[in-house]
């Protein structure tokens, strides 16, 4: 179904809440929970932090290790070394799988209705969904470490951000040594770069709709300035709003899309690659620099930003058989060494203690200033119109 733009905003809300469950294919099996998921008055269920100081990580770990073993789900391969360590560390077996968000949701969606739950912890990115459906209908829980509560921000608590990834333009310097070919996110709508921008496609990265509809909500005053630092007028927007412009222009310019990052990164910067692309991807390829021999660099400089940074969450199963292993496995992914582990080339901790990873890749010096940073308090709007953005994106790629 493609949305109308005639349609009243309550419709389209409405229309685009059914469309994501039932796209999902959840909303059949999902449990009740005495309210429709994505409800955007209804609260999400109250993150509470217990007191620090009664705290007892040592009586967590022993109860952990009665219950023996612990299962968690992540959309990125990061999380079986995570295991790895937890097990190292705890003695605990540690199981990590790697699996697509609404993969994820599905299964402990059908789990939670089957009493037979498998999944102890959700390592989760997709955070629409997660405070439009998984947490208001208690799929899962947040449980925020006391311990490590005074170092997480208020806002980062429900859902509990473990940590910050982020999305960069990248370049090939080898092809471009004076440094990126473009220095504005509007370039990239002009015929000189038709068909030579690559990115996954948003219809099947959730992580590329929600960016759109985050700039549509906190990005316009941005995108409105960096266009008439082009030299051209002032910006004529013929849509909702300065993002929704950028993106159907974007859109109708024939970018190259893929299904996996691997292929962008590919496309922009293998050893043997002669074109000249600019590829938008996750900062974690930057390890195929050393493994792969590619020459890829951040979009350094580029106007209003080099690319976003989001939120990943982690969350416990409410029905999890080994609740202390999940809490604990949850506490060792605040830290140190399982920040490190979980966030490959770069991050940021949700521990303010932990703080900015170290291996951010060249080019991405300021991760506060060159990058257009999610806000969790727009996840349920984004949620809400996460399938009009996705019409939008389709009727305009053609």
């Amino acid at each position: 179904m493609i949305s109308s733009n005639l349609a009243g905003p309550r419709a389209r809300v409405a229309a685009a809440v059914a469309a994501v469950l039932a796209a999902a294919g959840l909303g059949a099996c999902a449990p009740s929970s005495g309210g429709q998921a994505g409800g955007g008055g209804d609260p999400l269920p109250s993150a509470t932090v217990q007191d620090a100081a009664s705290f007892d990580l040592g009586a967590l770990v022993a109860a952990a290790k009665k219950e023996g073993s612990v299962l968690a789900y992540d959309g990125s391969g990061d999380v079986k070394d995570v295991a790895a360590a937890f097990t190292k560390k705890y003695g605990i077996k540690a199981e990590g799988m790697k699996s697509k968000a609404a993969d994820t949701a599905e299964k402990m969606t059908r789990e939670a209705q089957a009493k037979n739950v498998t999944i102890d912890v959700s390592l989760f990115e997709d955070g629409p969904m997660l405070v439009g459906q998984l947490l208001p209908q208690k799929i899962v829980q947040t449980w925020i470490p006391p311990d490590l509560a005074a170092h997480i921000d208020e806002a980062d608590r429900n859902p509990l951000m473990m940590l910050e990834k982020a999305y960069v333009f990248v370049y090939n310097p080898r092809l471009n040594p004076r440094g990126c070919p473009v220095r504005n996110l509007w370039e990239l709508t002009e015929p000189r770069w038709k068909g030579k921008v690559m990115f996954q496609d948003p219809l099947g990265k959730e992580v590329f709709t929600q960016w759109f509809t985050q700039m549509s909500e906190q990005g316009g005053d941005r995108l409105t300035a960096a266009y008439g630092k082009l030299g051209k007028g002032a910006l004529k927007v013929g849509e909702d709003d300065p993002a929704r412009e950028w993106v159907k222009r974007l859109a109708k310019n024939a970018p190259v899309l893929t299904t996996e990052d691997e292929d962008v990164a590919t496309g922009v910067a293998a050893p043997n690659q002669t074109d000249t692309r600019i590829g938008l991807m996750s900062i974690a390829k930057f390890r195929d620099v050393e493994e792969k021999g590619f020459h890829m660099k951040v979009c350094e400089g580029l106007d209003p930003w080099a690319g976003f940074s989001y939120p990943k969450f982690a969350t416990v199963a409410t029905g999890s058989e080994h609740p202390n292993a999940a809490k604990l496995f949850v506490h060792f992914v605040l830290e140190k060494q399982g920040f490190e582990l979980e966030s490959g080339s770069g991050g940021v901790s949700g521990n303010k203690s932990v703080g900015k990873s170290p291996n951010n890749p060249p080019g991405l010096t300021d991760w506060d200033g060159q990058l257009f940073r999610f806000s969790s308090a727009k996840l349920r709007a984004d949620f809400a119109a996460r399938q009009d953005i996705k019409d939008f994106w389709r009727i305009n790629h053609r």
